[in-house]
């Protein structure tokens, strides 16, 4: 008998000391685990792909405002990498849609439609793009005559003495100047002239400048959620409870604001 309670008694403690250490274990594992997802998902993020919304008009009707997007920032090579060569990567074409840095502003991003690429001689006539001397094609592209005559909306670059758009950036507006050829905006090497589709409500590359091939993130290539919003919905000067009481409606309204229609619709 005591040989037995010994034997029990030495028992117990490996019993908790085992017990102790698979908590220790699944705890590690946990820890592992969620560290990876971290790893992976920002890895995603940085490199793959990433969720973006649009908040403004000047891609309507390609994009809404309230249209909540998924960038894939693996498309585009050509920079002469090494690993262009074994990854699928493409250049950028004329036509594509963009999501870049906006070069005004810290943490601020723009999505617009590759109009120039590098090389080209660009001008605006009557609202019709011709690119190096013919009108191009296209289907996309928005016009609104109720607007504000803006005289970009109509000839760009602007002629010597003509008038500059007041809505050109002060920036901008003795650096378009230094691109002109004629009659005509040649694009740089490396850079790129961006429109939005909603030509008379967008502010792009004739009131700011070319876009920096190192600036474009991605292309955006689905829309996985789109709800009926307003510009004022995404204005970041406006107060956080304003914010907040925004986001609320949304949500009591979520049914019925949501675009059933433009869910899971390809971007082109």
């Amino acid at each position: 008998m005591p040989e037995e309670t010994l034997t029990q008694a030495e028992d117990k403690p490996a019993e908790k000391k085992q017990e102790h250490h698979e908590d220790q274990t699944t705890l590690s594992e946990y820890l592992e685990s969620l560290l990876v997802t971290v790893i992976l998902a920002l890895f995603g993020t940085s490199f793959i792909v990433q969720a973006f919304k649009i908040p403004s008009a000047s891609m309507e009707g390609t994009l809404l405002i309230g249209d909540h997007l998924l960038v894939n920032k693996f498309i585009f090579g050509g920079t002469g990498a090494w690993y262009e060569k074994i990854l699928p990567y493409r250049q950028l074409q004329r036509g594509d849609i963009i999501v870049f840095k906006y070069p005004y502003a810290d943490h601020q991003h723009f999505v617009k439609r590759v109009i120039g690429l590098p090389g080209d001689h660009l001008k605006v006539v009557d609202g019709d793009v011709y690119i190096n001397g013919k009108r191009l094609n296209e289907p996309y592209a928005v016009h609104d005559s109720s607007v504000f005559a803006d005289p970009f909306n109509y000839s760009c670059p602007p002629a010597r003495g003509q008038m500059m758009s007041p809505n050109a950036i002060q920036e901008w507006k003795p650096e378009i100047r230094k691109y002109v050829q004629g009659d005509e905006l040649v694009v740089p090497p490396g850079k790129y002239f961006a429109m939005g589709d909603n030509r008379d409500h967008s502010q792009d590359s004739r009131y700011w400048g070319f876009v920096d091939r190192d600036a474009i993130m991605g292309r955006p290539f689905l829309i996985y959620w789109s709800v009926e919003a307003k510009s004022s919905d995404y204005n970041t000067e406006s107060t956080f409870w304003s914010r907040l009481a925004g986001v609320c409606e949304t949500l009591a309204h979520l049914p019925t604001r949501t675009r059933w229609s433009r869910m899971l619709r390809t971007v082109h």
